[in-house]
């Protein structure tokens, strides 16, 4: 399985327009070579280097359908939930939307593709912990891409 970027490539910086610093939206994705009897694909991106203590989660998206073969530009996938980051939420942004990289320095950033033999039955809002432990034990497959961000 794959996922890639038409705006990045894997360890090359995220653009601005996907960060804080720009449109702060989510970055275009493609994703490939899904194992046969997929039944949802999970989509998580998550800062490891955040200096607050513990990852940072940028974006959680879970029941993604398993045929989805790009994640557009500033669009979550039709029909899949998402989950609450990291971010704190305000009246202009929830915080179950894409939040883009903000770092004080560099850090890198992983986009988890992850392809489920389930559908989740998880509900929206939830953090990543409940994500992951619905996950468990169910993981067909797994897929990673990196990008880097600092801010000028």
């Amino acid at each position: 399985m794959k996922i890639e970027s038409t705006a990045f490539k894997n360890a090359d910086r995220i653009p601005p327009q996907y960060t804080c610093d720009g449109a702060d939206i989510n970055p275009p994705l493609s994703i490939s070579d899904v194992p046969a009897g997929a039944k949802s694909l999970v989509l998580i991106m998550d800062d490891p280097d955040a200096s607050r203590g513990g990852t940072w989660d940028h974006w959680l998206v879970w029941n993604i359908a398993p045929d989805t073969k790009e994640v557009k530009e500033g669009i979550t996938p039709s029909g899949a939930i998402t989950g609450s980051n990291s971010w704190p939420a305000s009246a202009d942004r929830p915080n179950t939307a894409y939040g883009g990289p903000c770092p004080p320095a560099e850090h890198r950033y992983f986009f988890k593709l992850y392809a489920l033999d389930k559908v989740l039955d998880l509900p929206a809002g939830s953090t990543k912990e409940p994500l992951l432990a619905a996950m468990k034990g169910h993981i067909l497959a797994q897929a990673e891409l990196m990008g880097r961000y600092s801010r000028k």
